[in-house]
Order: C-alpha cells, then structure tokens, then sequence
C-alpha cells in the first residue's frame, strides 16, 4: 500500500487505454468483425470499430506522461504501460499515493453504438473478463474495474451480464452516459432491482457511452474533442440526476446507488435547492407525472455520488461548512492516465483542496465514500 499524509487515498475515477488484446476473448466466429487496432494518417494507433482507419489515434485520453503532450499521433509503445497493465498501473498509484484504483473503460464505449449487436455483446462479454481477469487481477485489492452493462440490448440481457460479472467479483457496473431510453423509463427496473439486490452501484462517466443527444462539440462517437464539450460535460450529471430523482427511481429502489464521474461537486449545492422548492412548491402536487414522497437533496450522499477533481470551490464549500453534504457525496479522484489529470501530483492537489477540513470530512472524500459504496 502507499504512504499518503492524508491516509488511505481512493482514486474514483481514472481508466485505461485498451490494448490491441482486449477483444482476443470475442469467439473465433465473430473475430474479424471485432474492432481492431489500427494506425491512422498522422502515424498514431487507435481503434477502428469499422474497418476503416481510426477516427483519431491516442492522445488525450492517454496524455499522462508521455513526452510533448500531443493530443493525438500517440502510439501504444509512447503511453505508460500503466493505460493497459494492471501491475504498471499499480506501480503508477504508488508513485502517486494512492491506494486503490476505480477504473473506466475508454475506447470500448463505442461498442454501445455498433449496429452489429451481436458484435458488440460478444466485445462487452470480452472487455468485461479482460479488465476483471486480467488487468484488475493483477493488483488484487487495489484495483475495481468497471465492467460494461448493455443496458440498450434489453433488461433480461442486462440483468444476465450483471449477474455473471458480479459472480466474478465485479464491485460496480458501467452504463452508458447516453443509453437509447433516459434513465428514469420504467423499463431498466429490472436492472436497478438486480444492481440493488447485488448491492453494487451503477456508474456513469459524463457523457461518455451512447449516441449524442446533439451533434456539436460535445460529439464523442465522432471524436470531436474540443474544450468547449470539456466543460460542458462537467454539468452532464444534472439531467440524468433530475430525472431519475423525479421520475421515482429511487422510490422504487431506495437502496440503488447511482456514481456519476468527473463531473465534480459545487454545482450539487443549487441543484439540490431547486430541486428542494419545487419538490416544496405546491404545484407540483397538481402536476402530472411520478409522485415521489422523499425528499430530493436526501438522495445525495445516500443514492446519488459524484467523483471530483481539483474542484476548488467545492472543497472549500466543504471546509467552510457552506456545504456540509457534499462531504457525503463527493470521492475524489486523479482521472489517470487523461490530460487533465492530477497524476502524478495528487499529493500536492490535496494538500491545497483539502486544507481547513476536518479529520471527518477529509477522510470521507479521499476514502470514505467509496469504501462504503464500492464495497472496498
């Protein structure tokens, strides 16, 4: 384990770069119809889900450490090893103080949008025991990986993936940030009875996972990278969030717990006030739709968490007691190997956002949290 100043240090969001193995597992019969790795025009490797050259080749989602920061034209032998080797990613925490590691998929979302679904169920089955068997297996204890849902290919499907990588030992499940059906359609209760039942949250990660719900910037399925959807996708949790509070889901499944990463935490204080007034505005007992009887700002810190970066203002709205609960909700994190992560600085970071807070409130955010609710 590591040696922090600030105790244990639970890193709740970073990811890996899947290697050109990842998909080895997909059965002989569909292997030339799995996405590949290729190398694009500009010399770098990225995957290809079509046959055609990579979209873009690594850069941003595999920046740390690797020399003259480009955002794309990377190939696998300039990242870390620490992207797709589970001990490399292990040595890479210590070197960071940290102790255990979340883990999120990264190119691999796209199988949610390949047309061929028996392809893509086969590529999940794949990605799944790959970062179970191997990359987390490799640093037993320190790593959760984040195995895939295919929460657009039907609840029974769904709720079969969830059992056989619980039985594995997955601690979490990944659903997309744009499924085909919001969140809050009837339709995933299966889903959300099954994840409760195990006792595992659902993760979602931005937008990340899905079709677009527009075709701006903010458009991951076509690479559009840009740092106006960087900070757009900051505020991506707070749809979801409302309408899952609002359409019930929690009232059916008072026990699901729902993890939306990097999207930090100071925004959370107005949205849990407005969804306050309106749940206290008299109106709303006139207006259509689900009732619900619980009290929305209850949901966080109790079903609804968020992963937080070098969010500044919301750390000091925790030690300055303006916001007591988003100690309740908040887990930190590094977000390794991408371009804007704390790594391998985290130490540093902390000593600044964690200044003024006390023992309590401290240990929740960098441990706490995500002990009780990965079950770590």
């Amino acid at each position: 384990m590591t040696t922090s100043a600030f105790g244990r240090v639970i890193s709740a969001d970073c990811h890996i770069t899947e290697p050109p193995t990842v998909f080895d597992r997909v059965p002989a019969g569909l292997r030339d119809r799995a996405p590949r790795v290729m190398t694009g025009p500009d010399g770098g490797e990225g995957w290809s889900f079509d046959g055609s050259p990579p979209k873009r080749t690594l850069g941003v989602e595999a920046m740390a450490g690797a020399a003259g920061g480009k955002a794309s034209g990377l190939r696998f032998d300039e990242i870390l090893p620490g992207n797709f080797d589970g001990a490399a990613h292990a040595a890479d925490m210590d070197r960071d103080g940290v102790d255990v590691s979340i883990v999120y998929p990264a190119n691999a979302i796209h199988v949610y949008v390949d047309d061929d679904r028996e392809v893509a169920l086969a590529c999940m089955r794949a990605y799944n025991d790959w970062i179970l068997d191997d990359f987390a297996a490799a640093a037993p204890g320190r790593i959760v990986g984040l195995p895939l849902l295919p929460v657009d290919d039907g609840a029974d499907v769904c709720v079969a993936e969830l059992e056989r990588v619980v039985a594995k030992g997955a601690r979490a499940g990944f659903i997309p940030g744009n499924p085909v059906r919001p969140y809050h359609d009837p339709s995933y209760d299966p889903i959300y009875a099954a994840a409760a039942g195990a006792g595992i949250p659902l993760t979602f990660h931005r937008t990340f996972g899905g079709r677009p719900t527009e075709a701006d910037w903010d458009e991951l399925v076509n690479q559009q990278v840009t740092v106006s959807g960087t900070v757009y996708r900051f505020f991506s949790a707070a749809r979801p969030f409302t309408y899952m509070t609002y359409g019930g889901v929690f009232e059916r499944h008072p026990t699901l717990r729902v993890v939306a990463a990097e999207v930090n935490c100071s925004w959370l204080p107005f949205w849990a006030q407005t969804m306050d007034q309106c749940f206290d505005n008299p109106f709303y007992r006139a207006t259509g739709g689900v009732r619900i009887d619980r009290r929305p700002s209850g949901l966080l810190g109790e079903n609804l968490f968020v992963t937080v970066l070098d969010d500044d203002l919301g750390f000091k709205m925790i030690s300055t007691g303006l916001a007591p609960e988003l100690a309740d909700c908040s887990m930190f994190s590094t977000d390794y190997p991408h371009s804007v992560c704390l790594w391998p600085d985290s130490q540093a970071h902390l000593a600044r956002l964690t200044a003024g807070m006390t023992d309590d409130d401290r240990r929740k955010v960098l441990a706490g949290n995500a002990e009780r609710v990965y079950g770590i």
